[in-house]
């Protein structure tokens, strides 16, 4: 079931979404941030506002933190993207003290000047062997590297088709490059054939990159990427594929949905992030061609006028390559896949819809954002830290809990979570039909 909106329209907090500020209008740039702070104040006071919150341990299976108020809060964290558990593994620990003691704590410069290190030199030879692969470069973070292969390789004739849920940072790459952007609906090869078909049916000069990832963070959901890479063969496009999210935690190997799909080494462009399951920030490109990473490394914008990853995190990430490709990190994955099994299936046992395919990534579905608000104020004081998502990260109507599994997730923590979801759903609707009743006598 989604939980529809029966809340007063005219409550404190619950009515409003972020596109009514997107566009903000006149002409002092300073006083475009006036309406929505009121709003996000509103909100804020009536306590329903959820994020810019900070921790104050690490980001484990349970944690302390506060909200942007400063205000405590505890209790069962499915908020953090951690998704094998590495951030707290003792040989992290271990290698990150050893790098500080090595190089320091700081790159000091652009890959492109002196800014790399033995470490990340490493590390793209690491990458590129993972994924089968002939060269890898590295960026200061996955947002730089999904922007930057867009911005590095299209120019302003070219053409852009991408899947209409792709990333942000993949839109605003998109949108730096060219306005020739085409958007096909969500995974339909059918609808990209067609805007494929119409490009190249006026335009054989130019090129056209296709955007698709391997795991939709905010659906749970993948594509054919074998039957895209044909596509793109047949038209004479360029496949760039998004691993951010499925790079490390599924399928045996750890190789993601290139991997489980068979398309290791066949893929045009593979871009992804270590934030999610390598312990770290920064991101990566990968391409079978080394005149390709070489002119990425000079006209890329955000890894050439940006300094390099630091030798901590590139030591951090290249012992996570090691973790998730051995004994332990399949473990660690059978571990992961359990645990979102059976998140997803307690969830439907308490009547509540998620998204997707099982992957880390479970989202339960709401629908109305006011309910969604009710919702995400009572969660801390039930002991739980889960992440409310609205607009602009998903559709206006579409607000959804999004539940970030770790390997190191106990069945405990499991049921807690749906158990502290069930029931503060139920009071939102009890309170949104008080409401209604209460408003309806007074129509009266």
């Amino acid at each position: 079931m989604s939980i529809t909106d029966t809340s007063d329209p005219g409550r404190s907090g619950l009515t409003g979404s972020a596109r009514d500020f997107r566009v903000p209008a006149g002409a002092n740039l300073l006083e475009r941030g006036d309406g929505f702070f009121a709003w996000q104040e509103e909100r804020r006071q009536a306590g329903y506002w959820p994020f810019s919150r900070s921790t104050e341990t690490r980001p484990g299976t349970a944690c302390r933190a506060r909200d942007d108020g400063g205000n405590p809060i505890e209790g069962i964290n499915f908020s953090s993207q951690d998704y094998l558990s590495l951030a707290a593994h003792p040989e992290i620990a271990e290698v990150a003290t050893d790098a500080v003691k090595r190089f320091g704590v700081h790159s000091a410069g652009s890959a492109v000047l002196v800014g790399n290190t033995a470490s990340s030199v490493a590390l793209e030879c690491r990458i590129a062997d993972f994924l089968e692969m002939e060269q890898a470069v590295l960026y200061p973070t996955g947002w730089a590297a999904g922007y930057g292969v867009i911005r590095g390789l299209v120019r302003s004739a070219d053409h852009i088709v991408m899947d209409a849920l792709s990333h942000v940072c993949l839109q605003e790459g998109a949108g730096a490059s060219t306005r020739n952007i085409s958007l096909f609906r969500h995974l339909d090869l059918d609808h990209c054939r067609a805007k494929l078909a119409a490009i190249r049916a006026k335009d054989t000069q130019n090129g056209i990159m296709v955007i698709t990832e391997g795991l939709f963070s905010m659906d749970s959901d993948t594509p054919d990427l074998a039957a895209m890479q044909e596509l793109c063969d047949e038209f004479g496009a360029t496949l760039m594929v998004d691993v951010a999210h499925d790079l490390g935690a599924l399928g045996a190997e750890g190789r993601g949905h290139i991997g489980i799909q068979g398309m290791l080494g066949k893929v045009d462009l593979v871009m992804g992030s270590f934030s999610k399951t390598f312990a770290s920030n920064g991101g990566f490109v990968a391409t079978n061609r080394r005149t390709i990473k070489e002119y990425l490394r000079y006209y890329s914008p955000s890894t050439t006028f940006s300094n390099a990853l630091s030798p901590v995190q590139t030591a951090v990430i290249g012992k996570a390559f090691d973790i998730v490709a051995s004994d332990e990190g399949r473990a660690l994955r059978e571990t992961l896949m359990r645990n979102v099994v059976s998140l997803r299936a307690q969830f439907a046992e308490a009547g509540l819809d998620v998204y997707g395919d099982p992957s880390a990534i479970v989202c339960a579905k709401v629908g109305a954002e006011s309910t969604a608000r009710m919702v995400s104020r009572r969660l801390p004081t039930l002991g739980l830290l889960a992440n409310l998502v609205e607009y602009p990260a998903v559709a206006k109507g579409a607000a959804r809990f999004r539940l970030q599994v770790m390997a190191g997730h106990s069945e405990e923590n499991i049921r807690h979570a749906v158990r502290a979801i069930e029931l503060a759903v139920d009071e939102a609707r009890i309170m949104a039909a008080v409401r209604e009743a209460r408003a309806l006598a007074m129509a009266a």
